[in-house]
């Protein structure tokens, strides 16, 4: 690995270096926002924690660590003070492009790992649409790091025991990042009331979060859960099971996906010119 994991950080010559070195060059980038997290946590937490992921698995993954988009997909969350948002489309057409160069100039894989909900949805589109204009060598694809969590792990970090926005886990893992950037003195318990009597009440989430400001009319506090129990100790065995599990689900998708995709795909457009 290069002196550092960070691609800002490197002179070209040690990209190079990576680059011709590698088997599978990959480049993580990390996808948050610049939005409220209750009225005790970071308005940075959707892009401090998967940066942090990022940083932690490059070794493990032997890859770089691209600067972190920290502007998002979070209009849910307009009506709060000082928000920040980029469009769906925005956001979509920023992943794709990213992703475009980085596959032009070396990396056969690139990898966006979000910290908040919905900059996936636009982060997939993202991914699909540059996927028209790469080779098949090229691998994009873009999932929110607790994808890779067992149930059991998420029912720990993020449901509805623990809550689901500035909750206990993001509360603990920005600890154990930089405590400073937590004041547990200001914590505020929410727990809005959802029915859970249905066979999947967390799909509801999803049709509560769509559309601007509507997360602002779900909480007045702007948490989702009970945060006061958080510990930077708590945050570490988060991110241990969390690095673990990316790590894993990257590694694994690398080492099987020549045996599972079969045949070439067509391209039939270009044969016709």
């Amino acid at each position: 690995m290069p002196r550092s994991s960070r691609l800002d950080e490197l002179r070209h010559p040690e990209v190079e270096a990576y680059l011709d070195s590698t088997e599978t060059p990959t480049v993580l980038i990390p996808v948050g926002t610049t939005e409220q997290h209750g009225e005790h946590l970071a308005m940075g937490t959707d892009a401090f924690i998967p940066t942090e992921i990022c940083e932690r698995i490059a070794e493990d993954i032997d890859g770089l660590v691209g600067p972190p988009i920290t502007y998002g997909a979070s209009d849910m969350h307009a009506g709060y003070d000082g928000i920040t948002y980029l469009n769906y489309r925005t956001l979509a057409t920023v992943v794709r492009d990213i992703a475009y160069s980085l596959a032009e100039s070396g990396f056969t894989d690139v990898v966006f790992i979000s910290g908040h909900l919905t900059n996936d949805w636009a982060a997939k589109v993202g991914a699909n649409q540059v996927s028209h204009d790469l080779p098949e060598e090229n691998y994009v694809y873009a999932f929110p790091y607790w994808d890779a969590l067992s149930g059991d792990d998420m029912e720990d970090y993020l449901s509805f025991d623990a809550g689901w926005h500035a909750n206990v886990g993001e509360t603990a893992a920005v600890m154990a990042i930089e405590e400073d950037l937590v004041d547990l003195e200001s914590t505020s318990f929410d727990d809005p009331d959802l029915p859970e009597d249905i066979e999947n009440p967390a799909a509801l989430l999803d049709h509560l979060l769509i559309g601007k400001g509507a997360y602002y009319r779900v909480s007045e506090t702007g948490t989702w859960g009970d945060p006061s129990e958080a510990t930077a100790e708590l945050g570490e065995e988060y991110f241990e099971t969390i690095t673990h599990a990316v790590a894993e689900l990257i590694n694994t998708f690398q080492e099987v996906r020549d045996d599972i995709y079969q045949r070439e795909r067509p391209n039939r457009a270009q044969e016709q010119w």
